[in-house]
């Protein structure tokens, strides 16, 4: 995806891009890096929507160009953000007139849908059991260790530090992984994967 007009954003991790009420400044277009999209309730519990890497789109961002509002959930970078922002004009002119470019914009949004449906089926349909397995396996890649604290893989599941813990301690009792302090390692992603509803294939 690539787009002429556009002003160059480098930060380090832990850097907020925006938050609810932000006025949206321009079109983002992840070069490196990794920004993450999470909401927080009224009660203060967070829960990560999505997460944009190179060639992903930012949906919030996306609505609030289509549709000329402002945000409604929070951006951080999660690692080091290489990035580069699309003033609003010169978006939407590109929309208008560059039916690739458009196409592929779309085709990203829809991706991205679909990631919503999965965690609306995450959260209101699967057992916490499910979710915290599908995290762990989400945040691990294909390795085996995931750096993450309980608070992490609470905003992660959109549950408490507490309930974490205990299905943590569930899962080190029945060998599926081993806890250090903001440290995870899986040591069984083929059960892992069918508490999370995602069977590995042979060799994984």
């Amino acid at each position: 995806m690539s787009v002429q007009q556009g002003r160059q954003l480098r930060c380090p991790a832990g850097t907020v891009l925006f938050r609810p009420a932000d006025p949206c400044r321009g079109f983002i277009i992840v070069r490196s890096g990794r920004i993450r999209v999470s909401l927080t309730a009224a009660n203060g519990r967070e829960i990560v929507l999505y997460r944009v890497r190179e060639g992903e789109v930012c949906l919030q961002t996306f609505s609030c160009l289509i549709e000329n509002r402002r945000y409604s959930a929070q951006g951080l970078a999660e690692t080091e953000l290489d990035a580069e922002i699309v003033a609003p004009a010169a978006f939407r002119t590109r929309i208008a007139r560059d039916e690739n470019f458009r196409d592929d914009i779309f085709h990203a949004v829809a991706r991205r849908f679909a990631d919503f449906k999965q965690l609306v089926e995450d959260v209101a349909l699967s057992g916490f059991e499910a979710r915290l397995a599908r995290a762990l396996l989400r945040l691990a890649d294909s390795g085996e260790i995931v750096s993450a604290t309980h608070d992490t893989l609470a905003v992660e599941t959109g549950s408490g530090r507490a309930v974490v813990s205990r299905q943590l301690q569930e899962f080190a009792r029945r060998n599926l992984v081993t806890t250090t302090r903001g440290r995870i390692r899986l040591l069984d992603r083929r059960r892992l994967g069918e508490l999370a509803g995602q069977p590995l294939a042979d060799g994984n």
